[in-house]
């Protein structure tokens, strides 16, 4: 398994933003669009490109497009929160969602949704931003390993040590692009130093 951690300066500026307690919702959600467009740079830096020929006001000359189709897979709900900026860098993207919730006492998933397109030689980028215990991330690859993907990237906000084990476990092919590996889990299995829950902070449901 593949695990990068984005250095960037505006990467870990938008963070710090996002570890503030006293960081409005508004500010959050906008500030969270702001530093998955940094994580989505790093997911996409490995993909192919096709030359194109076009044409410059000047001249003919070599372009290039993008050659693989890519599906975006929301882990609701705080995938969400990362979504809009993959829209707006990817407009063609195809988007799925992945319902799960978290059982408070033991931390493993529980599915309640998803919905996916053909995921057939496509590019699946996983949005889950708190990789804590890893169950949910785990629970998602494998949705999207059943729909015959292979080519899959998860981009997450903060990751743990334990969630970035399960991961090598279960799903060692999986690329995963974060801005930061924490320290560990708390008895609440939330993510420390963290950001709080962070499906709350976006949608102001503390």
């Amino acid at each position: 398994m593949s695990l990068t951690i984005v250095e960037h300066p505006l990467t870990r500026h938008y963070l710090s933003v996002l570890r503030d307690r006293h960081t409005s919702t508004e500010a959050f959600r906008e500030t969270t669009r702001r530093l998955a467009y940094t994580l989505l740079m790093e997911a996409t830096a490995d993909m192919s490109l096709q030359e194109t020929p076009i044409e410059t006001p000047l001249e003919p000359t070599t372009g290039f497009r993008l050659d693989q189709e890519i599906v975006a897979v929301a882990v609701l709900r705080a995938g969400l929160g990362l979504l809009d900026a993959v829209l707006d860098l990817l407009p063609e993207v195809k988007v799925g969602y992945a319902g799960v919730q978290r059982d408070e006492e033991t931390a493993e998933p529980q599915e309640y949704y998803t919905k996916f397109p053909s995921l057939t030689d496509t590019k699946v980028l996983i949005l889950e931003p708190m990789l804590a215990t890893g169950g949910s991330l785990s629970w998602a690859v494998d949705k999207v390993k059943e729909r015959e993907a292979r080519d899959i990237t998860a981009l997450c906000v903060v990751t743990a040590p334990q969630g970035v084990e399960r991961m090598q476990r279960d799903h060692p092919d999986v690329r995963i692009v974060a801005a930061s590996l924490d320290r560990d889990l708390n008895d609440s299995f939330f993510i420390q130093p963290g950001l709080g829950d962070m499906g709350d902070r976006l949608f102001g449901t503390l």
